[in-house]
């Protein structure tokens, strides 16, 4: 995988960090932890340009982003709603919950993108609930970009600065990314085994 990645960026440059990035919010086989150091670690070595790799990486970043907003609308919050009604536990909410979730996500969902954007395991799920919620495209772009960048930018950044101890930027945020994923497994079991408990 890590021939294959060096292979990619190599030989398309700016195009193969964002055709990685596209991939990775999509269906993330190889997380950005390793695709942005390593790609930052190429440029250092004279095989590409930081600026270039922080640019496409974003644009792959807000490209994946995007459709999974697009997924969210296209679901829409009656639809929820309906599912909710008859499935209520698998979903943890019921109607009346995802309508507050919606109020919620009215107030502070361009908080909740920008933020959910820097957070490992949670970069690819919050453009869901934006484009389930109604967000408008304009506010969701902008503040998906701006998260998009910081992120990339940190680890191209920091994978350029590393040079071959960029992998050492891997070992330190996949263990958090795994403890996020893991802690959001839990609280969505213990949600589902309390739901009949709560709504009795």
């Amino acid at each position: 995988m890590y021939d294959a990645i060096v292979a990619l960026i190599s030989n398309l440059g700016g195009l193969g960090v964002f055709l990685l990035m596209f991939g990775e919010n999509l269906f993330p086989p190889v997380p950005s932890e390793v695709i942005l150091p390593l790609a930052g670690y190429t440029a250092a070595q004279g095989r590409g340009s930081l600026p270039v790799v922080i640019m496409a990486g974003t644009l792959g970043s807000v490209a994946g982003a995007t459709l999974w907003y697009y997924v969210g609308r296209w679901i829409g919050i009656e639809r929820l709603k309906r599912f909710a009604a008859d499935h209520g536990r698998w979903l943890t909410l019921t109607p009346e919950e995802i309508d507050r979730v919606d109020k919620w996500f009215d107030r502070y969902g361009r908080w909740a993108v920008l933020f959910g954007r820097l957070l490992p395991g949670i970069r690819t799920l919050i453009s869901v609930p934006a484009g389930v919620t109604g967000m408008a495209l304009g506010p969701f772009l902008a503040w998906t970009t701006i998260g998009s960048a910081a992120w990339t930018a940190m680890l191209a950044i920091a994978g350029y600065e590393l040079g071959e101890r960029y992998g050492q930027i891997a070992t330190i945020v996949e263990p958090v990314s795994n403890a996020v994923l893991a802690l959001a497994g839990i609280w969505y079991l213990w949600r589902v085994a309390t739901f009949g408990r709560k709504h009795r």
